[in-house]
């Protein structure tokens, strides 16, 4: 007999019963559910098992399967409303396990995890869109959203606005609600998407590399519980002091005073002056309810390159070996290798050699600057510099090596894959030049042929053995990033420049 468990799972039976008509369904049945173990704990009729072992069994079990159970589980938490009733984050913490066993790659978990949560999360808003509140009030309570909870989840839009998108896919609650009310209420979609999609996937990369990291000892988690402590201490006093600066700001006294005595400060006066209006943009367009399509296109896209790009990185392993997705992908490629796909594999792969992207590159600049678009040939001309010094630098870091046996010329180190980072020019010249054609079937069609060659071009590189899955993920990934901020800068100094010009 162990009594101390019999207490905590008395203890756990009053909170239950204190809180029971806050508290959500999930949570009940969770808190019954502990209550009977720790008491049947307690009689030591049964043994707790070995952690690791256990985590061991599951992943073995799973496998594979993984990748379907954690993607259908990510979509139903808003697609489907069950979120309430069987939360997502328990299984995202198991695909993290099972990946941190080697039965899957945890960067595709992740890209799985968060495709999936924002799937979910756009059919829920096109529904409530068309469905309407009403019908959320009629049929919420068959899956316990009442219309108290409704009424809950709509109260915190109104606190927060178009951040609760963000912050509300890390509560329950409106996590499973808040995709049907933002449609319901005619929310436009611009200002939807690039909160959903970045919440998903902080949200989603969180759980899964939380189960990854420290799916061995329970040890290592408190060890590493008690340092981010630390850390979470400081954030939270960096938070706290960003919040008053912030809420001072708001005040035209205090704020006055604050530029005054800046002003008194010969440098500093005139290096705020000089940012001012740039800061004051930027800071309009990603505030909630001001965030520009074009702005929120390049901020997403910059987010999921960078997470691909760094995500492989940091989960490559040092001594050689294969993710899953390198060793399919090798795989696969010599099953449908023939002669005459070899030869088509070199010529596309050369499409995205740095010669012909950057004499693509040039050539376009030079347009740009006779059609007077300086700004736009200095952000294309920058994301292909910044992508050249990326790649070179990110396969001296990493410095893994090729796969054996390579069908072309190869040099330097794997990752990441500077023909799959260098193809995405193909890309950025296409959407620059978007603009001089009249016709909109022109425009999607030229656009969906360069994707098409920037994904060839890698697929290339694999089919050749000049590179694994994972350095042609990690290349376009890269070459994303760079463009993508590049084009961010490039937007904020036109979008001053014109306002300079009505001003004047």
């Amino acid at each position: 007999m162990k009594p101390v468990w019999f207490f905590v799972a008395a203890a756990i039976l009053a909170a239950l019963y204190r809180k029971r008509e806050d508290l959500e369904p999930t949570l009940k049945v969770g808190g019954l559910l502990a209550a009977v173990g720790c008491i049947v704990y307690g009689t030591g009729v049964v043994h707790l098992p070995k952690i690791d072992k256990l985590l061991e069994d599951v992943g073995q079990a799973l496998g594979p399967w993984t990748y379907l159970l954690v993607g259908v589980m990510a979509f139903l938490e808003t697609g489907a409303f069950v979120g309430l009733l069987a939360p997502g984050e328990t299984v995202i913490l198991v695909g993290g396990v099972v990946a941190g066993q080697g039965q899957i790659d945890i960067v595709a978990l992740i890209a799985i995890i968060w495709a999936c949560a924002v799937a979910g999360d756009m059919t829920s808003f096109f529904i409530g869109r068309k469905l309407g509140r009403d019908f959320l009030v009629r049929h919420g309570p068959k899956v316990q959203i009442t219309e108290p909870r409704i009424k809950q989840t709509e109260d915190f839009f109104d606190k927060h606005g178009g951040k609760a998108i963000f912050l509300g896919r890390f509560i329950g609650l409106v996590r499973a609600v808040a995709p049907f009310l933002a449609g319901s209420s005619g929310m436009p979609l611009r200002r939807f998407a690039p909160y959903d999609i970045l919440g998903a996937g902080l949200w989603g990369t969180t759980f899964a590399l939380l189960g990854f990291f420290f799916w061995r000892s329970i040890d290592r988690v408190l060890q590493y519980a008690k340092t981010g402590s630390l850390a979470l201490g400081t954030t939270i006093v960096l938070g706290t002091v960003i919040v008053f600066v912030v809420r001072r700001l708001r005040d035209d006294e205090q704020r006055a005073q604050l530029i005054a005595r800046l002003d008194a400060i010969p440098v500093v006066g005139r290096l705020a002056r000089r940012l001012a209006r740039p800061a004051r943009f930027a800071w309009n367009r990603l505030t909630p309810g001001d965030l520009g399509l074009e702005l929120t296109t390049l901020l997403t896209v910059a987010a999921v390159g960078s997470f691909v790009c760094i995500g492989y990185a940091i989960s490559l392993h040092p001594g050689g070996e294969l993710t899953p997705g390198d060793m399919r992908g090798l795989q696969w490629a010599d099953d449908i290798r023939t002669g005459w796909l070899i030869d088509v594999a070199k010529a596309v792969t050369t499409l995205g050699s740095l010669p012909v992207t950057g004499g693509l590159v040039f050539v376009t600049c030079a347009v740009l600057v006779w059609r007077k678009h300086g700004v736009e040939a200095v952000a294309l001309a920058g994301g292909m510099i910044l992508t050249v010094i990326g790649s070179n630098a990110l396969k001296a870091l990493e410095d893994r090596p090729r796969p054996p046996h390579p069908l072309v010329e190869t040099s330097n180190a794997s990752y990441p894959s500077g023909h799959s980072a260098y193809a995405v020019a193909w890309v950025a010249v296409t959407i620059v030049l978007l603009r001089a054609l009249p016709r909109t079937g022109a425009r999607v069609a030229l656009l969906t042929a360069s994707i098409f060659l920037a994904v060839a071009i890698g697929l290339s590189r694999i089919e050749l053995r000049a590179h694994y899955f994972s350095d042609v993920a990690g290349g376009w990934g890269l070459g994303a990033t760079m463009f993508s901020l590049c084009a961010m800068v490039a937007l904020i100094v036109v979008h001053l420049r014109q306002n300079s010009l009505s001003t004047s």
